[in-house]
Order: C-alpha cells, then sequence, then structure tokens
C-alpha cells in the first residue's frame, strides 16, 4: 500500500516538474522488451493492414539508430524506432494469394512518453526509417539532442 503510494507521489512530482529526456531514454531501455510486446499486441490487434495477420515484429540491432524528437503539436517526447514486419494473408482473405504478402516490410514504430511513462497505439510508418519519418515529417517531428 505504502508503495504504491509512493510511486503515485513520484509519478506526480515528475508530471510538475518535467521528466528530463536522460530518465525517459533510460526508462525505455528498462522496460523495452514489454513495450516491444505491447507494441505488437496493439497493431496486431488494428487490422492494419487490411486482409493481413501480424507474424513477427523485428527490432533494431545494434548499428539501428532511433530517434528521439518531440511531436510538434503536443510536445510529447517520441522515439521512432525502425522495425521489420512480417505478414500473413489472412485465410479467404483480399490478400490471399498476393505474392508479396510473404516480404519483409521495413517501418518505423512510434513510442510516446507522457506522464512517466512510454506507451504506443501501435503505429507503423511503413518504408521509412526513423531518419527519413523526421525529414519527411518535419512540420510533425521536431528533433532534439541525440545522447553522444
Amino acid at each position: 500500500m505504502l508503495r504504491q503510494f509512493v510511486r503515485t507521489l513520484i509519478s506526480q512530482l515528475s508530471l510538475m516538474r518535467g521528466d528530463s529526456d536522460g530518465l525517459a531514454r533510460r526508462r525505455f531501455e528498462l522496460h523495452q522488451d514489454q513495450l516491444q510486446k505491447e507494441f505488437l499486441t496493439i497493431a496486431a490487434s488494428a487490422g492494419i493492414p487490411r486482409g493481413l495477420r501480424w507474424v513477427a515484429c523485428d527490432w533494431p540491432s545494434e548499428t539501428d539508430v532511433p530517434c528521439f524528437v518531440r511531436e510538434a503539436t503536443s510536445g510529447l517526447l517520441t522515439l521512432l524506432v525502425p522495425v521489420n514486419v512480417r505478414f500473413e494473408a489472412i485465410e479467404d482473405g483480399d490478400m490471399e494469394g498476393v505474392e508479396a504478402v510473404g516480404s519483409v516490410r521495413g517501418g518505423t514504430a512510434v513510442f510516446h512518453y507522457q506522464n512517466g511513462r512510454w506507451g504506443s497505439g501501435g503505429r507503423v510508418i511503413f518504408n521509412l526509417a526513423p531518419a527519413d519519418v523526421v525529414a519527411r515529417m518535419a512540420d510533425t517531428f521536431a528533433t532534439i539532442d541525440q545522447p553522444g
């Protein structure tokens, strides 16, 4: 009971003072495995792309570079992470028999940091790496200093 109260208090204080970008990055690293699982569950349940079932979502290797940005309208710290997604056609669906279904699709997964926590709505921006997303959507995402 006391532990939950302390966590809630710390969370509220974080909101009042604003967590540093560095703290947010560390929190993502700490919870990355769980966030990736949640992302796949949410994305797979969305029914997009139509006629396809999500089979797997492969996450970046050490050479792939995610981008920390701020969403222009909300100011939310946002992490753009490179992903490779594999699909299969839903039986008797529009995509059954389409050869390209088995191809791995590259894209960028979107995570937001709000109220001291990372989360995702399962959004993938397909066919663009994180740096390309930033370049093409400069009105949506503002770059911030990357850790060096």
